[in-house]
């Protein structure tokens, strides 16, 4: 499954340019975590929006609030110009326009300046990245007119590492200016003020995510080329607590340059904050009171292109074909309302059973630069999150995943004493393998691959790392924790329903019945099963107020909707239906008074039912397939010859493999205690 081996990756190499590199996300704190919100409209919040550098103090007169936009910044005097290249990137302090001139009389460092000293080095520029929080340095002409283009990112420089937004922008600009053909050998242009601290915080994390190397290696590259490298505290506490990586012990953060220290008045009350011993504390001490729910957004939103390239990158693993017009649609497999028509595929197929839970369904894309959620509107999210390759044989990870595809859903445990909340992310199907698509294999095969590729090689780093004094990463600050999801042999529906869902965690509302030998079939698969309690059987409707307040329900029908007639809805204590307006409301059938009782606003989804959905869900609930009858009919299929022989042969697979782990376990034990 090692993706180096598979002749299938030179058709990603294309759209992989355009994936690797998130773009805007909302604002993390001040230790760069990406802390959650709750949901909004797909695609809301995806505009970043930096403070204006209007805020900045240092160049104001008295208590005019004028600037003088001449003013030099403290230090820069004296600041080495710019630092040796880091790939395509040179590292820099700001350079200042024409109008500084006069200020200037020696030390120069105007854009006609750089260019021509990074010429005189062969080194042809293409593109200024500028993250300073002002515009007075140099006008942007003095860039076009060489035909070298200008990026603006805002980030506050004395009080504050960048957002994620920014750092997220930083990366997929360098990425997109690489991937362009006629920028290949030219350089990219990165300044602060000082081209230090900011200028290295990014450099940073552009290195982190496009190469196989830690922070601790990142900051030294950057620390190589642009001596002393980073010198605020915070800065590198962030990149640590950012990729879950424990900070070594001998890492010290360098002393502030004499340049910036002789120069800046405000140095001495800045050192006191910047660099005693209340360094931005690990994320395991930040408590958040915010109660967790399946309504949160987790991770950051990709740009508009980046979200385009990966969702043709899913389809394509997928082995689907782009719709002609409009978006395409959430490709996750989903499964149809189990009725008596339906309970015949379970004579005639081998099933396994597993529970439904109640949580937010996700696809998960993993790449290198990260993972990404995908949710049912199909749209994307990036979190921090690591996935190993499986080992060598000489037991180093390979690498991490590229461009695998996974299925499953985010649950919230809560403990029933403490009360305290976890995500967990259940993994219930692969369907692809760094780049390798999987989706014709028989789901037994698929579940195998996934423990043996993504969930074996996860557990065993992490175990390794929780022994090390200085583990490089800490899984434990990752946002949620993965674990695979089991399935069960039919015979052990009435153990599952009975006592393992009653001790669940999370919330479940019925079962779901995989077909063992089933390929991975793309939105609506008509023989993957799903089985409610009766009470929690519902449609997902549209909800709309019409003429005198009149409940309209709909759904979807060719992409239309579809007005439900003489359907009517009940909301328990809720007087006021104006807030339900225009959202998508999940509703369960009341038999007895014949209509819909509201369940809960479904924030996941911006699109109700369709109408055979509907109709499946009612023919279900007509049929009233209920625990006994389920029960009665496992009962007599699990004694057919086809099951009998097969629930033997998996039992002894089973008590063959549970044999080999033991004997394992045991050599492991003996060749531990000869040592």
């Amino acid at each position: 499954m090692d993706s180096n081996g598979s002749g299938q990756s030179k058709k990603y190499e294309e759209i992989a340019d355009r994936v690797a590199g998130p773009a805007h996300v909302e604002p993390a704190d001040s230790e760069g975590r990406q802390w959650r919100t709750k949901r909004k409209f797909p695609g809301e919040g995806q505009v970043h929006i930096s403070p204006s550098f209007m805020n900045d103090r240092r160049f104001k007169f008295g208590n005019s609030g004028s600037y003088d936009g001449n003013v030099l910044p403290p230090g820069w005097l004296d600041c080495p110009a710019y630092g040796q290249a880091i790939d395509c990137i040179i590292p820099s302090k700001v350079p200042l326009g024409e109008s500084f001139n006069q200020y200037l009389p020696s030390k120069r460092y105007t854009p006609k300046h750089v260019i021509y000293e990074q010429r005189q080095l062969g080194r042809e520029l293409g593109l200024v990245i500028d993250l300073t929080n002002t515009n007075r340095y140099y006008t942007l002409s003095a860039w076009s007119e060489e035909g070298i283009d200008h990026i603006k990112i805002r980030c506050k420089g004395r009080d504050s590492v960048p957002d994620d937004a920014s750092v997220n922008k930083f990366v997929y600009e360098v990425l997109q200016f690489r991937s362009r053909v006629r920028h290949a050998e030219k350089y990219i242009l990165v300044h602060c003020t000082h081209g230090h601290n900011r200028t290295g915080y990014m450099i940073a994390h552009f290195l982190k995510r496009t190469k196989s190397i830690s922070v601790t290696e990142a900051i030294n590259i950057f620390a190589g080329a642009r001596p002393p490298g980073i010198y605020k505290q915070d800065y590198i506490d962030s990149l640590y607590t950012f990729y879950h990586e424990e900070k070594p012990e001998s890492i010290v953060c360098p002393q502030t340059p004499e340049w910036k220290r002789s120069s800046d008045p405000d140095f001495y009350s800045e050192a006191v904050q910047d660099h005693n011993n209340g360094a931005t504390p690990l994320l395991e001490n930040c408590k958040r009171d915010l109660e967790m729910t399946n309504d949160d957004l987790l991770g950051d939103v990709v740009s508009f292109d980046q979200l385009q390239a990966m969702r043709q990158i899913c389809y394509q693993l997928l082995k689907l074909g782009l719709p002609a017009r409009g978006n395409p649609q959430f490709p996750g497999s989903h499964p149809v309302s189990l009725n008596r028509d339906k309970l015949q595929l379970l004579r005639q197929r081998y099933y396994y059973a597993t529970w439904k839970a109640d949580g937010t369904r996700y696809m998960m894309l993993i790449t290198r630069d990260g993972c990404y959620l995908i949710d049912r509107n199909f749209y994307f999210r990036r979190v921090d999150m690591r996935f190993p390759c499986k080992h060598t044989n000489k037991g180093v990870p390979d690498q991490i995943h590229h461009y695998t595809l996974l299925d499953g859903e985010m649950v919230i445990d809560t403990d029933s004493n403490t009360r305290k909340q976890e995500r967990r992310y259940l993994i219930y199907d692969v369907m692809a393998i760094n780049q390798v698509s999987v989706v014709e294999l028989p789901f037994h095969e698929r579940w195998r691959i996934l423990v043996k590729e993504v969930i074996e090689p996860r557990n065993l780093e992490r175990e390794s790392l929780s022994k090390s004094v200085n583990p490089y990463y800490r899984y434990d600050l990752e946002p949620f924790s993965v674990r695979r999801k089991d399935f069960w042999l039919l015979s052990t529906v009435d153990k599952l329903l009975k006592q393992f869902i009653p001790r669940l965690s999370h919330e479940a509302d019925g079962l779901i019945f995989q077909g063992w030998d089933d390929p991975y079939v793309p939105r609506t698969h008509e023989g993957l099963l799903k089985w409610k309690y009766l009470h929690m059987n519902s449609v997902d409707f549209l909800f709309e107020l019409g003429v005198q307040n009149q409940q309209l329900l709909f759904l979807n029908e060719r992409g239309r909707k579809k007005l439900m007639e003489r359907n009517r809805i009940v909301f328990n204590d809720v007087s006021d239906l104006s807030s339900y307006v225009g959202k998508i409301i999940e509703c369960s059938w009341d038999s007895e008074r014949q209509l819909w009782v509201f369940m809960r606003i479904r924030a996941d989804k911006s699109t109700p039912n369709e109408f055979n959905t509907y109709k499946k869900v009612m023919r279900s609930i007509r049929d009233n397939i209920n625990e006994e009858v389920l029960f009665k009919e496992i009962d007599e299929i699990i004694h057919l010859p086809m099951y009998a022989d097969r629930i033997q042969n998996d039992i002894k697979a089973h008590q063959h493999r549970v044999s080999a782990q033991r004997r394992i376990k045991l050599q492991n034990m003996v060749l531990g205690h000869r040592r």
